[in-house]
């Protein structure tokens, strides 16, 4: 038996593709880019979040002379929003970055840790998480599932 994974991404050219609010919330993670700590890499991600009654919350990525110490900015977003609205669904998530050697051209997708914990948050709250993945220069990808990016996760529950 063999299985096929295909992942649907949609794209857009330039943010004015997006919806009013998907594009508000695009606007809110780029103004927070550059604001985390990343003294080491100099790489910066934003993460912003839209629960289902509207609020937002940004998190940034936060480095540590102890690499492993640090945290993304997508779980940093995950974390406030379940903090400050608890129980409630997250339905966007937009992800922007700058890498310090001028290489952003491609959206960033977020990485495997990242990817589980946003399959664990749709877990719990039963519901998708659009993700849009952003440049600085305009290029944006999407999938209305953010669970799409990892098709084969880990769980403990059947």
């Amino acid at each position: 038996m063999s299985y096929k994974i295909e992942i649907l991404l949609e794209s857009y050219e330039s943010p004015e593709g997006l919806n009013a609010s998907d594009r508000a919330l695009l606007d809110l993670a780029f103004k927070k880019l550059g604001s985390g700590h990343a003294p080491y890499s100099g790489f910066h991600v934003s993460a912003a979040v839209r629960t289902q009654s509207g609020a937002l919350y940004v998190g940034t990525n936060q480095e540590n002379a102890s690499y492993p110490v640090g945290i993304c900015a997508e779980r940093v977003a995950l974390s406030v929003s379940n903090m400050q609205s608890e129980g409630e669904a997250i339905e966007v998530m937009a992800l922007v970055y700058r890498d310090p050697s001028g290489h952003n051209a491609q959206p960033l997708a977020p990485c495997g840790m990242c990817r589980q914990a946003l399959r664990e948050q749709t877990y719990r709250q039963k519901k998708p998480i659009r993700l849009i993945m952003a440049t600085e220069g305009g290029s944006i990808l999407a999938t209305a599932n953010a669970d799409e990016l990892l098709p084969i996760s880990f769980t403990l529950k059947p």
